[in-house]
């Protein structure tokens, strides 16, 4: 009898268990097939950046990849692990790390889609001998992947001597991101002559983003400066540290020169900007993936009021704004504006919902559209901005002229695709693998 007692006590102690748990993972399956057939209705493409392929004759189904994914990309569905938030993957690579049966490779594109990508090999040189492809512009995503990047071209320039005779730069570095400050820290490291060319300010992409956004989760080795050691970094933390760095170890940076035009001549290369040009034995390209903002294309696009990234949300109060775009630049950037005082924030996005967020980012537009203080119109574009409104027309039919202060746009950025091809860079449609470059 007490054997009996104790038995049931243990099924009933088991199903408490037990039942909750595989609930849980039900409720997880579910909720990863209706997310990926969202997005694939949605035509939610793979990511640009290197991204996992999963070989699924070999995949066990541990979900080891799923659980490891900071960004959430990944589910099982069924039984087989799936990339099903495409475009949230900024190819950490952790994926493969944790994979017990290396069933995971980094690659670009699919079998049938591919991404037009520069073509380079192991130390980022491309085609053109001397040329070379650094940072996001690769296709690789992420700040340490960015340093990792500049620090191995230049090392390669360095071994080769490529044209050390040359009465110029041993390196001409085009953009002052994460890579090519990484490129120009190793250069001076090295004793090679270089500049380090920037059409802004120093900071690169970064400075597109909006304040407080947490750039850095990891620490990094920087050449010369040694190891950044941080749990998590905000934008405005690290290009504080930048320009510490450049002014430490006196950079050759200058600013406020953008790259017109790069011409090839008997082995060596001439860099021109508006203002100046620039010889040197070899050219590395730092130039990231957002190139210039993508524009709208719409009539009074050209008005002042019309901006393309948010440096102070402070600044703006009382104020009727419009933000394009559904990406995580756009929503920050609206959260940021919508927690100012007197504002009217709405959003315009093309799409029938928010589906490239960070998991953060999705859980705060959440609660700010719930709480009346941001509003959304999907399945919009803007057909016409005024000076004092702004006409939206939603799914083809119905129009909303709203009033408006401001209008901020987020659609992404122009690649630099046809200043690679005048250089001769070829570029790749096809599906490569790759490796990710260690932290």
């Amino acid at each position: 009898m007490e054997t009996a007692y104790t038995l049931l006590v243990f099924v009933v102690l088991l199903g408490a268990i037990a039942v909750p748990y595989w609930r849980k993972v039900a409720r997880h399956k579910r909720e990863a097939v209706e997310k990926f057939e969202k997005n694939q209705r949605m035509g939610i493409l793979p990511p640009v950046t290197l991204h996992p392929h999963f070989d699924l004759t070999n995949c066990i189904g541990c979900a080891n990849c799923v659980r490891a994914c900071p960004e959430h990309v990944l589910g099982i569905v069924q039984g087989k692990p799936g990339i099903i938030n495409g475009t949230k993957c900024v190819g950490h690579g952790l994926c493969a790390d944790v994979c017990p049966v290396g069933a995971i490779t980094l690659g670009f594109g699919t079998p049938r889609q591919g991404m037009e990508l520069p073509q380079y090999d192991d130390n980022f040189e491309t085609n053109v001998r001397g040329l070379y492809i650094i940072g996001e512009l690769s296709g690789m995503g992420l700040i340490k992947n960015a340093i990792a990047h500049g620090k191995k071209a230049v090392q390669h320039v360095a071994s080769t001597r490529r044209s050390k005779h040359l009465d110029g730069l041993d390196i001409v570095i085009v953009g002052a991101g994460p890579a090519g400050l990484s490129a120009a820290l190793t250069a001076q490291s090295l004793n090679l002559r270089y500049v380090l060319l920037e059409q802004d300010e120093i900071g690169g992409a970064l400075l597109h983003y909006p304040r407080q956004k947490l750039v850095l989760t990891s620490p990094v080795d920087l050449p010369l400066y040694g190891k950044l050691k941080v749990s998590e970094i905000k934008k405005e933390e690290l290009l504080s540290i930048w320009k510490e760095i450049v002014g430490r170890f006196q950079l050759n940076v200058v600013t406020g020169q953008k790259v017109e035009v790069i011409h090839n001549i008997n082995d060596h290369f001439v860099v021109k900007t508006a203002t100046a040009e620039f010889k040197g034995a070899n050219v590395m390209l730092a130039l990231g993936r957002r190139g210039s903002p993508r524009k709208l294309g719409v009539t009074g696009e050209n008005l002042s009021k019309v901006m393309y990234r948010l440096i102070e949300a402070e600044s703006y109060k009382h104020k009727h704004i419009l933000v394009v775009g559904g990406g995580d630049s756009a929503v920050e950037a609206a959260i940021g504006l919508a927690s100012q005082t007197g504002n009217v924030v709405t959003i315009s996005y093309r799409k029938e919902d928010f589906v490239r967020l960070k998991e953060k980012n999705e859980h705060k537009v959440k609660q700010y559209l719930n709480s009346g203080k941001l509003h959304t119109i999907f399945n919009s574009q803007v057909l016409d901005i005024r000076e004092d409104t702004v006409l939206v027309q939603e799914s083809g039919k119905i129009m909303h002229n709203l009033q408006n202060d401001f209008v901020f746009v987020f659609a992404g950025g122009e690649l630099p695709t046809e200043l690679l091809k005048k250089c001769g860079i070829k570029l790749r449609p096809a599906e490569i693998e790759a490796q990710a470059v260690a932290a």
